[in-house]
């Protein structure tokens, strides 16, 4: 990978593969900060924070050569984040309560550079179809969904459940690139 564009606050391999995909190089950093929410703080609230803490905490200890991202995304049914399950039942219930409904998935960008801050985010819709018992446990047993928040992952086998999606596909995987590009190209940073 040539000279880094810029640090990523984030291990998340899907954020590595969609600033790849559009041609950024970058370093990975990753900052330790409490993402528990704070009382009666809602979903989008809490995205943007999380992303902008991610980016703050990288910026803060650098050296201020490089812009510093930081990402955050949730999904959210019916008020309730949409987690990584702990076991089984627990994805089994995730699964099944989203199975024929729309659930929100809110994706922040935030970017820290030459000691200005910009912040993004981006809120999509995912319909999915209706899921068989069968269905959720065979999905359950590939293995896919047993460390992605809601239970599945839209990038992979997941998808055969999306019926619909209105908003953004990457922003679903982890990193809206539409907002994340805006923000890069006020830092200077152009895809092209």
């Amino acid at each position: 990978m040539s000279k880094p564009q810029l640090i990523l606050a984030s291990a998340s391999p899907r954020r590595r593969e969609l600033l790849e995909q559009i041609g950024i190089s970058y370093r990975v950093q990753t900052a330790d900060i409490d993402e528990n929410p704070w009382p009666d703080e809602d979903p989008c609230t809490l995205v943007q924070r999380l992303a902008k803490e991610k980016a703050q905490a990288i910026w803060e200890v650098s050296d201020k050569s490089l812009p510093v991202l930081g990402a955050d995304t949730l999904g959210v049914l019916e008020g309730q984040l949409l987690v990584k399950p702990d076991d089984f039942v627990s994805a089994r219930q995730m699964l099944l309560s989203m199975s024929g409904r729309a659930h929100t998935i809110y994706s922040a960008v935030a970017l820290y550079h030459q000691n200005a801050y910009e912040l993004a985010v981006s809120e999509s819709k995912v319909w999915f179809r209706m899921m068989t018992e069968a269905e959720v446990e065979a999905y359950w047993q590939h293995g896919e969904p047993h460390d992605k928040a809601g239970a599945y992952a839209i990038q992979g086998l997941g998808a055969i459940f999306v019926e619909r999606l209105e908003g953004s596909y990457s922003g679903v995987m982890g990193l809206p690139l539409f907002e994340t590009a805006q923000l890069l190209a006020k830092a200077g940073i152009r895809v092209l």
